[in-house]
Order: structure tokens, then sequence, then C-alpha cells
């Protein structure tokens, strides 16, 4: 099997995260057992809404993947942004439950290296043409 097929595995494989905590976060809070105010929960659906799309745009990638450099960057940095916001206040509070290290680990590890995947995929794919 070839680096961009393994890539478009490996891509599908990981949205799977954002899209399902995602969409738990924003249709069935309940059952990722989130809490708080009325003004929170608005709050955090909104942010599982954007997580959602970004795992759909990360998805909508897949077919040319060799050719997304510049939205897998984008997309790539908005999670890095994220995850770092996210190590801030968890260092602040002391926090490192699995249900914080678990999202830190695909936010400032995971996706960073599919990003650098990308881009070595991207240079064994001549330009304009679609890898089998």
């Amino acid at each position: 099997m070839n680096q961009r097929r393994l890539l478009q595995i490996a891509v599908a494989l990981a949205g799977l995260v954002p899209v399902t905590a995602g969409a738990l976060g924003a249709f069935a809070p309940d059952i990722m057992r989130l809490g708080g105010t009325a003004s929170a929960l608005t709050h955090l659906s909104y942010l599982s809404g954007l997580l959602l799309g970004i795992g759909l745009v990360f998805w909508s990638l897949i077919p040319t993947i060799e050719r997304q450099s510049r939205p897998m960057a984008l997309l790539t940095a908005i999670v890095v942004l994220g995850g770092l916001a996210r190590l801030l206040l968890a260092a602040r509070l002391g926090v490192w439950s699995l249900s914080v290290t678990l999202p830190l680990v695909m936010e400032l590890g995971v996706t960073p290296l599919l990003c650098l995947w990308q881009r070595s995929v991207s240079r064994l794919t001549p330009t304009g043409l679609r890898s089998p």
C-alpha cells in the first residue's frame, strides 16, 4: 500500500475523534457527562459544533489529500491553537485526567504529525496528477 493511501486511511480514522466528540458534545452532552450553567452548555454546544466541522473538513480533504497542503496546514494550526489553550488551562488548574490528556495527544501530537506526513506525500506526488 502506498503512502498516499495510508495517509488517507490515517486521516479517516483520526477524523473519527473530532466528528464523534463534536457530534456528541453538540447533540448529546449528557452522554459525555458534561454539565454546567445554561450559558456554559450553549457555549459547549457551539464549540462542539466547531469541532464537528473541523473533523468534517479534514474528511473532505481525503480524496485528494496529496494536493491539500494549505488547508491541512490551516486546520492543523487551528487544532494546535486549541490544544495549546487546553494545555495552558490544564496546567493552571492542575487537571491531567484522561479526558484532558487524550485530546492533547490528538491536538498537539497526532494532528501535527498527520500534517507533516501530508507534506511528505505531497512532495512525492507530481503536481496536478492524481495518484491511483
